[in-house]
């Protein structure tokens, strides 16, 4: 039946009409509901879905955080008991620091043994003076000295290497005795010329075969390189031997070896000492003038004064200063002025700094009076020259009235 047909009736129509309209509206409420109970459970249903991976992520995030260690900032609130975790990774850094710096101390004493038994070794090859004994190059082995006298010089100094030879420093047989008897060791201290196997390379040899009292570094002498020299020295000598003391003295000072020993022997149960005249001079800025220093903006404002260090006409450091030398010889800086660079070398290390005027006196009649005093001199020289003045000419005064006698030497008990 048609829509048009039913309400076809006149009376009838209008009842008919409210009836649909109601059922309409009611229709319309139910599938309001029905939207909204569709609506709510489709909320609920993705809910459900989305919370299980949300959950088995934060499951899965914390089970892998704690198997390894990670540094994090803490900001994340799902990552929980974090706190603990920096701790251990800083401690497994500083473990890992102090084996490197183990290591790195391992090497670095392996490094000085392998040098000390090939300069041994060397020696036994060339005759030096190492024990007659000796008969594998191991550093156990090496006689134990107490001093070690270098005496800095140069391919023009031979007039003053002969007035040292005939005055305070011991020739063959005797010079060997002191080394046997004493365990002191006195070497003339040079290098090479510019001119490899020259003419003067050739007369130091000669004077070497001559006398066997010169020590050759591989070095090229000059001036301006005395800084390099030193330190060279002190590696060179305490591979070649085993001594309480390294000394270092300039070709025209006049020294009492005996009193020299004596004077070290006192200090031989300190580590690490370091022993001379100390001063603290001006630093010179002005070019052309001797001493200067061409870094001396280094050093402060214009007109400072140098760190405490010993002159350089005569010191002594101890073998662990010799060691420390021979160990970083490649980074420590060298100054203008030799005494300075070694003086240098030693700021910021625990070092004893002894300043012993009796290895500075003056020329006669400074060392004769306090000579005469009981009071003996280690080392004598002029400021005026920084060594004896015309020193090959008057050193042999200088030792007749302020050496201590040969006998002083050789009744020495060190």
């Amino acid at each position: 039946m048609s829509l048009k047909s039913r309400g076809g009736g006149g009376g009838g129509g209008g009842g008919g009409g409210e009836a649909a309209a109601s059922k309409s509206a009611v229709s319309r409420k139910w599938t309001l509901l029905f939207c909204i109970g569709c609506f709510c459970a489709g909320m609920l249903f993705s809910d459900r879905m989305w919370s299980v991976p949300e959950i088995k992520d934060v499951s899965r995030t914390t089970r892998v955080d704690n198997e390894t260690p990670k540094l994090v900032s803490g900001c994340d609130p799902t990552i929980k008991d974090v706190e603990y975790e920096p701790k251990d990774v800083y401690g497994e850094v500083s473990k890992t620091h102090h084996a490197i710096h183990t290591l790195d101390k391992k090497i670095s004493n392996l490094e000085m043994e392998l040098a000390a038994a090939k300069a041994a070794q060397e020696s036994i090859l060339s005759g030096s003076p190492i024990a007659e004994n000796l008969r594998i190059p191991a550093t156990r082995n090496k006689r134990k000295y107490l001093m070690v006298v270098g005496i800095n010089t140069a391919f023009s100094s031979r007039k003053r290497r002969d007035s040292v030879r005939a005055t305070w420093m011991p020739q063959a047989d005797k010079r060997k005795q002191l080394e046997e008897k004493k365990g002191i060791v006195v070497r003339f201290v040079i290098g090479h010329s510019a001119t490899s196997g020259g003419i003067l390379d050739r007369a130091i040899e000669a004077e070497e075969k001559r006398h066997g009292d010169i020590m050759r570094l591989d070095h090229v002498e000059g001036y301006l390189e005395l800084s390099a020299k030193t330190k060279i020295f002190f590696a060179t000598a305490v591979a070649l031997w085993d001594a309480d003391f390294y000394v270092k003295v300039d070709d025209d000072v006049h020294v009492n070896i005996g009193t020299l020993g004596a004077t070290l022997a006192r200090h031989r149960t300190k580590p690490r000492v370091y022993i001379g005249c100390m001063k603290s001079g001006p630093v010179l800025a002005q070019k052309g003038v001797r001493y200067h220093e061409p870094e001396y903006w280094k050093f402060g404002a214009e007109g400072n004064k140098y760190f405490r260090h010993a002159t350089g006409q005569l010191y002594a450091i101890s073998k662990d200063l010799a060691n420390y030398i021979s160990n970083n010889q490649h980074v420590l800086h060298k100054y203008a002025n030799e005494d300075v660079s070694l003086g240098s070398w030693f700021i910021g290390l625990d070092v004893e700094q002894i300043d012993d005027r009796r290895l500075c006196c003056g020329t006669p009649p400074d060392c004769e009076w306090k000579a005469q005093a009981g009071n003996v001199c280690v080392a004598s020289f002029d400021w005026s020259c920084s060594g004896i003045c015309k020193s090959s000419e008057r050193i042999k005064e200088v030792h007749k009235r302020c050496g201590e006698g040969e006998n002083a030497l050789w009744n020495a008990a060190f």
